[in-house]
């Protein structure tokens, strides 16, 4: 594989925390462990970028000095929705998509990635919250799982599923060992703990 390939993370106003960082760990250690590629950080203007939470972030570029890239990957959180409505945000992405050979969104993100036209015909799925709203969604076939992949468009469940979706992805771009050098450098053995009542999605959602 090329040592070229770039893959962007896309950042928005208070875009949820982990659903980027925790992909970003994943690509990062893929880059430095495993001959991944480059990893860099866009918004629409560049800059610091306030997430969900509070957390202060700084994009490397913005969307008129982007340089190409390879892959990219989209986050949620709420405001999510209100970029469904942001007609820059929207037809960057699209447009990028065009040129990108893969496109990823964790949690939320998939309505991006709806709003660009990306999942028409398509399976794709979403945080739980949103799963009834994307069900509604015309051409779009709602599965209910940790990530999906369908031809270049992947889609992950909420926040931390992210990291699950970048490690399935990375095994599927650059093979079962790179993805194992990943998960071993970052120690990511999830034990499939649940507490309290949590394993029931009816409670969750209540």
């Amino acid at each position: 594989m090329s040592d070229t390939r770039r893959f962007a993370f896309l950042m928005f106003h208070e875009y949820e925390e982990l659903d980027l960082i925790g992909p970003w760990e994943m690509a990062t250690m893929w880059r430095d462990y495993a001959d991944g590629p480059e990893c860099f950080t866009v918004s629409e203007n560049g800059g610091a970028v306030k997430c969900a939470k509070g957390l202060k972030t700084e994009a490397d570029h913005s969307f008129a000095d982007c340089p190409d890239f390879d892959y990219l990957l989209i986050p949620g959180g709420f405001s999510a929705f209100d970029e469904m409505q942001n007609n820059i945000l929207i037809d960057w992405v699209k447009a990028k998509a065009q040129s990108a050979e893969h496109v990823l969104s964790v949690c939320t993100g998939s309505f991006i990635l709806y709003a660009a036209g990306l999942l028409e015909g398509r399976k794709a799925t979403t945080h739980w919250k949103g799963l009834d709203r994307m069900k509604e969604f015309p051409g779009v076939t709602t599965v209910e799982k940790r990530w999906v992949r369908d031809g270049n468009v992947w889609s992950s469940a909420g926040v931390s599923a992210g990291i699950d979706l970048t490690l399935g992805f990375i095994a599927a771009i650059d093979g079962d060992d790179a993805a194992a050098s990943v998960q071993h450098n970052a120690e990511y053995y999830p034990e499939g703990i649940v507490y309290g009542d949590g394993g029931n999605l009816a409670a969750r959602r209540a």
